[in-house]
Protein backbone atom coordinates (compact mmCIF):
# COMPACT_ATOMS: atom_id res chain seq x y z
CA UNK A 1 0.00 0.00 0.00
CA UNK A 2 3.12 2.26 0.98
CA UNK A 3 4.49 1.62 -2.68
CA UNK A 4 1.53 2.23 -4.19
CA UNK A 5 1.39 5.78 -2.70
CA UNK A 6 5.10 6.41 -3.20
CA UNK A 7 4.04 5.85 -6.98
CA UNK A 8 1.42 7.77 -7.19
CA UNK A 9 3.04 11.51 -5.38
CA UNK A 10 5.79 10.38 -8.64
CA UNK A 11 3.53 10.10 -11.11
CA UNK A 12 1.68 13.14 -10.00
CA UNK A 13 5.04 14.91 -9.76
CA UNK A 14 5.89 13.78 -13.05
CA UNK A 15 2.27 15.08 -14.61
CA UNK A 16 3.00 18.39 -12.83
CA UNK A 17 6.17 19.17 -13.83
CA UNK A 18 5.00 18.25 -17.82
CA UNK A 19 2.53 20.69 -17.61
CA UNK A 20 4.79 23.33 -16.35
CA UNK A 21 6.95 22.69 -18.99
CA UNK A 22 3.89 22.90 -21.89
CA UNK A 23 2.82 26.40 -20.25
CA UNK A 24 6.50 27.32 -20.57
CA UNK A 25 6.98 26.75 -24.49
CA UNK A 26 3.66 28.28 -24.95
CA UNK A 27 4.54 31.12 -23.17
CA UNK A 28 7.71 31.31 -25.62
CA UNK A 29 5.71 30.64 -29.04
CA UNK A 30 4.27 33.81 -30.10
CA UNK A 31 0.54 33.94 -30.63
CA UNK A 32 -1.42 33.57 -34.27
CA UNK A 33 -2.35 36.64 -36.02
CA UNK A 34 -5.58 35.42 -35.63
CA UNK A 35 -5.61 33.07 -32.11
CA UNK A 36 -8.77 33.60 -30.01
CA UNK A 37 -6.74 34.87 -27.24
CA UNK A 38 -6.53 38.28 -29.09
CA UNK A 39 -10.21 38.43 -28.84
CA UNK A 40 -9.76 39.29 -25.11
CA UNK A 41 -6.07 40.61 -24.97
CA UNK A 42 -6.85 43.10 -27.44
CA UNK A 43 -10.80 43.46 -28.50
CA UNK A 44 -10.18 46.76 -30.30
CA UNK A 45 -7.06 47.33 -31.73
CA UNK A 46 -5.04 49.77 -33.56
CA UNK A 47 -5.77 49.38 -36.87
CA UNK A 48 -2.57 51.60 -37.84
CA UNK A 49 -0.39 49.56 -35.85
CA UNK A 50 -1.36 46.35 -36.54
CA UNK A 51 -0.68 47.87 -40.41
CA UNK A 52 2.70 49.08 -39.57
CA UNK A 53 3.27 45.89 -37.63
CA UNK A 54 1.84 43.85 -40.16
CA UNK A 55 3.95 45.85 -43.04
CA UNK A 56 7.59 45.58 -41.34
CA UNK A 57 6.72 41.62 -40.57
CA UNK A 58 4.98 40.68 -43.74
CA UNK A 59 5.27 43.20 -46.57
CA UNK A 60 9.01 43.90 -46.17
CA UNK A 61 8.67 47.21 -45.82
CA UNK A 62 7.32 48.38 -48.83
CA UNK A 63 3.84 49.67 -47.95
CA UNK A 64 5.36 52.62 -45.97
CA UNK A 65 3.40 55.35 -48.61
CA UNK A 66 0.04 53.32 -48.07
CA UNK A 67 -2.39 55.08 -45.68
CA UNK A 68 -5.32 52.98 -44.03
CA UNK A 69 -8.05 54.43 -42.49
CA UNK A 70 -11.89 53.75 -41.26
CA UNK A 71 -14.59 54.54 -43.63
CA UNK A 72 -17.89 55.04 -41.82
CA UNK A 73 -20.14 55.04 -44.69
CA UNK A 74 -18.86 52.26 -46.50
CA UNK A 75 -21.46 49.29 -46.16
CA UNK A 76 -21.27 47.06 -49.18
CA UNK A 77 -17.83 45.42 -48.89
CA UNK A 78 -15.72 45.43 -45.97
CA UNK A 79 -12.48 46.78 -47.01
CA UNK A 80 -11.42 48.38 -50.52
CA UNK A 81 -7.68 49.33 -51.68
CA UNK A 82 -7.72 52.69 -53.58
CA UNK A 83 -5.18 53.29 -56.06
CA UNK A 84 -4.60 57.34 -56.26
CA UNK A 85 -2.49 56.86 -59.86
CA UNK A 86 0.04 59.67 -59.12
CA UNK A 87 3.64 58.64 -57.56
CA UNK A 88 2.57 54.93 -56.82
CA UNK A 89 0.09 56.35 -53.92
CA UNK A 90 -2.67 54.18 -52.84
CA UNK A 91 -4.93 53.73 -49.88
CA UNK A 92 -6.58 50.82 -47.77
CA UNK A 93 -10.14 51.87 -46.38
CA UNK A 94 -11.67 49.39 -43.85
CA UNK A 95 -15.49 49.33 -43.62
CA UNK A 96 -16.48 50.42 -39.83
CA UNK A 97 -19.91 49.32 -39.91
CA UNK A 98 -19.53 45.39 -41.08
CA UNK A 99 -15.97 45.02 -39.45
CA UNK A 100 -17.48 46.80 -35.60
CA UNK A 101 -19.95 43.46 -35.79
CA UNK A 102 -17.63 41.18 -36.34
CA UNK A 103 -14.88 39.26 -34.23
CA UNK A 104 -11.12 40.63 -34.34
CA UNK A 105 -10.02 37.72 -36.57
CA UNK A 106 -11.78 39.25 -39.38
CA UNK A 107 -10.73 42.68 -38.92
CA UNK A 108 -7.29 41.25 -39.32
CA UNK A 109 -7.61 39.36 -42.43
CA UNK A 110 -9.31 41.42 -44.09
CA UNK A 111 -6.73 44.24 -43.52
CA UNK A 112 -4.46 41.51 -45.05
CA UNK A 113 -6.41 40.57 -47.80
CA UNK A 114 -6.22 44.79 -48.87
CA UNK A 115 -2.25 44.75 -48.23
CA UNK A 116 -1.94 42.32 -50.21
CA UNK A 117 -3.93 44.05 -53.35
CA UNK A 118 -1.65 47.39 -52.27
CA UNK A 119 1.77 45.15 -52.48
CA UNK A 120 0.55 43.83 -56.17
CA UNK A 121 -0.22 47.73 -56.72
CA UNK A 122 3.67 49.54 -55.42
CA UNK A 123 5.34 46.69 -56.90
CA UNK A 124 4.14 45.36 -59.94
CA UNK A 125 1.30 48.84 -60.98
CA UNK A 126 -1.00 46.26 -60.50
CA UNK A 127 -4.72 48.10 -60.04
CA UNK A 128 -6.73 45.24 -60.89
CA UNK A 129 -8.87 45.36 -57.53
CA UNK A 130 -11.25 42.70 -58.51
CA UNK A 131 -8.14 40.09 -60.04
CA UNK A 132 -6.89 37.42 -57.44
CA UNK A 133 -4.60 35.70 -59.93
CA UNK A 134 -1.30 33.59 -59.29
CA UNK A 135 0.69 36.71 -57.78
CA UNK A 136 -2.16 37.54 -55.12
CA UNK A 137 -2.63 33.89 -53.86
CA UNK A 138 0.71 33.35 -53.90
CA UNK A 139 1.10 35.88 -51.57
CA UNK A 140 -2.18 35.08 -49.51
CA UNK A 141 -0.76 31.35 -49.15
CA UNK A 142 2.62 32.60 -47.61
CA UNK A 143 1.02 35.11 -45.49
CA UNK A 144 -1.37 32.58 -44.32
CA UNK A 145 1.20 30.03 -43.85
CA UNK A 146 3.11 32.56 -41.52
CA UNK A 147 0.23 33.82 -39.18
CA UNK A 148 -2.12 31.18 -39.08
CA UNK A 149 -4.77 33.55 -40.72
CA UNK A 150 -7.11 32.14 -43.49
CA UNK A 151 -7.01 35.36 -45.81
CA UNK A 152 -9.06 34.64 -48.39
CA UNK A 153 -10.45 35.98 -52.15
CA UNK A 154 -13.39 37.27 -50.68
CA UNK A 155 -14.27 39.15 -47.98
CA UNK A 156 -17.68 40.35 -48.19
CA UNK A 157 -19.94 39.66 -45.38
CA UNK A 158 -23.39 39.14 -46.77
CA UNK A 159 -25.79 39.24 -43.37
CA UNK A 160 -24.30 42.14 -42.34
CA UNK A 161 -24.47 43.80 -45.79
CA UNK A 162 -27.80 42.47 -45.95
CA UNK A 163 -28.57 44.53 -42.56
CA UNK A 164 -27.78 48.09 -43.78
CA UNK A 165 -29.64 47.42 -46.82
CA UNK A 166 -33.28 48.43 -45.74
CA UNK A 167 -34.37 50.38 -48.25
CA UNK A 168 -36.42 48.09 -50.92
CA UNK A 169 -37.96 48.95 -54.28
CA UNK A 170 -39.48 46.38 -56.59
CA UNK A 171 -39.98 46.50 -60.26
CA UNK A 172 -43.28 45.82 -61.50
CA UNK A 173 -42.50 44.82 -65.19
CA UNK A 174 -41.29 40.94 -66.59
CA UNK A 175 -38.38 41.42 -63.97
CA UNK A 176 -39.79 40.83 -60.95
CA UNK A 177 -40.75 36.99 -62.22
CA UNK A 178 -36.66 36.54 -63.18
CA UNK A 179 -33.65 35.15 -61.16
CA UNK A 180 -32.13 35.78 -58.91
CA UNK A 181 -33.00 39.26 -57.90
CA UNK A 182 -37.15 39.03 -58.58
CA UNK A 183 -37.47 42.59 -59.18
CA UNK A 184 -36.07 43.56 -56.18
CA UNK A 185 -33.31 46.20 -56.12
CA UNK A 186 -32.14 46.85 -52.09
CA UNK A 187 -29.77 50.05 -50.52
CA UNK A 188 -28.36 51.27 -48.00
CA UNK A 189 -29.18 54.91 -49.14
CA UNK A 190 -32.72 56.45 -49.89
CA UNK A 191 -31.92 56.79 -53.50
CA UNK A 192 -34.40 55.08 -56.26
CA UNK A 193 -33.62 53.04 -59.18
CA UNK A 194 -32.49 55.50 -62.02
CA UNK A 195 -30.78 56.12 -64.81
CA UNK A 196 -28.19 56.98 -62.51
CA UNK A 197 -27.46 53.39 -62.17
CA UNK A 198 -25.14 51.47 -64.47
CA UNK A 199 -27.50 49.16 -65.64
CA UNK A 200 -30.59 51.17 -65.78
CA UNK A 201 -30.09 50.92 -69.80
CA UNK A 202 -30.68 47.53 -70.06
CA UNK A 203 -33.44 47.24 -67.37
CA UNK A 204 -35.51 49.60 -69.89
CA UNK A 205 -34.57 47.84 -73.06
CA UNK A 206 -35.67 43.78 -71.75
CA UNK A 207 -38.06 45.00 -68.85
CA UNK A 208 -39.12 48.66 -68.84
CA UNK A 209 -41.03 48.56 -65.96
CA UNK A 210 -41.31 50.60 -62.88
CA UNK A 211 -39.94 50.60 -59.39
CA UNK A 212 -41.77 51.06 -56.57
CA UNK A 213 -40.90 51.69 -53.22
CA UNK A 214 -41.77 47.94 -50.84
CA UNK A 215 -40.15 48.73 -47.81
CA UNK A 216 -37.67 51.08 -45.68
CA UNK A 217 -36.35 51.41 -42.13
CA UNK A 218 -39.17 52.17 -39.32
CA UNK A 219 -39.99 55.68 -38.98
CA UNK A 220 -38.18 56.55 -41.81
CA UNK A 221 -40.55 58.43 -43.68
CA UNK A 222 -41.88 60.02 -39.81
CA UNK A 223 -37.96 61.20 -39.50
CA UNK A 224 -37.60 62.64 -43.04
CA UNK A 225 -40.72 64.87 -43.14
CA UNK A 226 -40.07 66.35 -39.60
CA UNK A 227 -36.13 67.51 -41.52
CA UNK A 228 -38.02 68.76 -44.30
CA UNK A 229 -41.16 70.66 -41.87
CA UNK A 230 -40.21 74.72 -41.87
CA UNK A 231 -39.10 75.86 -38.65
CA UNK A 232 -42.16 77.41 -36.93
CA UNK A 233 -42.35 81.14 -36.75
CA UNK A 234 -43.01 83.11 -33.14
CA UNK A 235 -46.53 83.54 -31.95
CA UNK A 236 -47.46 86.43 -34.21
CA UNK A 237 -49.69 88.25 -31.06
CA UNK A 238 -46.19 88.13 -29.51
CA UNK A 239 -43.96 89.72 -32.37
CA UNK A 240 -46.85 92.42 -32.93
CA UNK A 241 -46.77 93.64 -29.03
CA UNK A 242 -45.19 97.40 -28.25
Amino acid sequence: MEQDFVLALQLQELWEAEDKEAEQQRALRPLSVVDEAWELLDPSPDVHGLFVQFNETLFWGRLAAVEVSWSPRMTLCAGVCRYEGRGGMCSIRLSEPLLKLRPRKDLVETLLHEMIHALLFVTNNDKDRESHGPEFCKHMRRINRLTGANVTICHTFHDEVDSYRQHWWRCNGPCQNRKPYFGYVKRSMNRAPSARDFWWVEHQETCGGTFTKVKEPENFSKKSKEKTQPAKLPNSESTNKG
